[in-house]
């Protein structure tokens, strides 16, 4: 019997780990990117904690008018929900915002 409960034991860590583990993984990283400022975002980069670069342009050929909003899905298969953002706008403008939980918030509004 001792032994049934260890193995019995171990199977409900593996299910509470897996439990609590499940949240991060699974969690929702599509955020509404919205543009309240007069001018265009030209460039739109979206990099997790753990990357040393930008990476690519989110918004390639396309650009993010005044006013408007794009939804994008952070989720880079990393398991990082924080990430750093930078929006250049078409003045020439830089924007950097760190620490970005992507896992958290729907909406990250420019004003």
């Amino acid at each position: 019997m001792g032994i049934q409960k260890f193995v019995s034991g171990l199977a409900t860590s593996a299910v509470l780990a897996a439990t609590f583990a499940l949240p991060a993984e699974a969690a929702n990283r599509v955020v509404t990117i919205v543009n309240n400022t007069g001018y265009t975002i030209v460039e739109f980069y979206g990099s997790n904690k753990g990357t040393t670069s930008w990476e690519e342009d989110i918004l390639g050929y396309d650009v993010l008018g005044p006013y408007s909003s794009i939804n994008i899905n952070f989720d880079d298969g990393t398991g990082y929900c924080i990430f750093d953002f930078k929006a250049i706008f078409n003045d020439g403008d830089e924007v950097v915002s760190k620490g970005i939980n992507v896992c958290e918030i729907p909406t990250f509004t420019y004003n």
